[in-house]
């Protein structure tokens, strides 16, 4: 049975002030659709860790710098709702644009260092629109936790630096990136990969997994950076925009992976942009 789609604020606080006032938890899953295992793995942990769960989907034209990418982003309300119908979530909020930017709508949250590198640097104001479309659906659902996957890992600190600083009473918790058999994080962007597309994307996981390997045995990465941008080239994609080690919980960046850390890498195949990143 597919959940309730819900596409007004008021209709959604009706339900999540009675849920909160029988003392239920809420979990939110935030996603713009497309949904894919990963996104469904996540409404597996919010099943498992809240009494309700809420599944929004909002494709948020702010967190776009590139009107193509937005107008070519897939949208599948109606397969959404059908891949969520097993796992019996309680809603589907799917709220129409004036109920996140009214008209007049004049607010942006920006979370200022953690933004200035990697996505940020190469997606300008990206991450405002991501901050700022996330601050109003903590605020919309009042959910208890929210539930990011690891694999847009900076957008994951990133939000949970902004619900700490604004003092949003939300636990923001971080799940593992589910992958493809292949290796290929799972992504709304490998539906528009050619199968050539995938094969050359699934080279990724490959590469970055052998350069893993060379700092666990204590390489440094300055050694290793310009290796992975040739072997990643050599592999089939078409531009590499950056193969970056830094810290897991600052993001400042390292030579040495004497400290957990995460690998990050993205380019461009087969006409699509993908990232990804590994633990080190």
């Amino acid at each position: 049975m597919t959940a309730p789609i819900l596409r007004r604020l008021s209709e959604l606080r009706a339900l999540t002030t009675k849920w909160r006032r029988n003392g239920e938890t809420i979990g939110v899953v935030p996603t713009m659709g497309a949904l894919h295992q990963g996104h469904l793995s996540l409404v597996e942990a919010a099943k498992a860790g809240t009494d309700r769960v809420i599944v929004t989907i909002f494709v948020n034209p702010k967190q776009f710098n590139n009107p193509e990418d937005l107008a070519k982003y897939p949208r599948t309300e109606h397969e959404d709702a059908q891949k969520l119908a097993p796992y019996g979530v309680d809603v589907i909020y799917v709220p129409e644009p004036e109920q996140i930017y009214p008209q007049g709508f004049a607010t942006n949250v920006s979370v200022t260092g953690l933004t200035d590198v990697m996505e940020g640097e190469f997606r300008p104001g990206h991450f405002d629109g991501v901050a700022t479309v996330v601050a109003k659906l903590f605020l919309q659902t009042q959910a208890d936790r929210a539930y990011f996957g690891e694999k847009d890992y900076q957008q994951l600190m990133i939000v949970r630096r902004m619900a700490r600083d604004l003092d949003i009473p939300i636990e923001v918790i971080g799940c593992p990136t589910v992958r493809e058999p292949s290796g290929l994080a799972m992504s709304s962007r490998n539906l528009r990969l050619s199968p050539d597309g995938l094969a050359i994307a699934a080279n990724k996981h490959r590469i970055m997994q052998g350069i893993a390997q060379s700092l666990k045995a204590g390489t440094t990465f300055d050694t290793l950076a310009a290796k992975a941008e040739t072997d990643l080239l050599a592999a089939g994609f078409t531009q590499v925009e950056y193969v970056q080690l830094r810290c897991a919980e600052t993001l400042e960046p390292l030579i040495h992976a004497s400290r957990p850390a995460r690998l990050f890498a993205a380019a461009w195949a087969d006409g699509v942009r993908l990232i990804d990143n590994i633990p080190v």
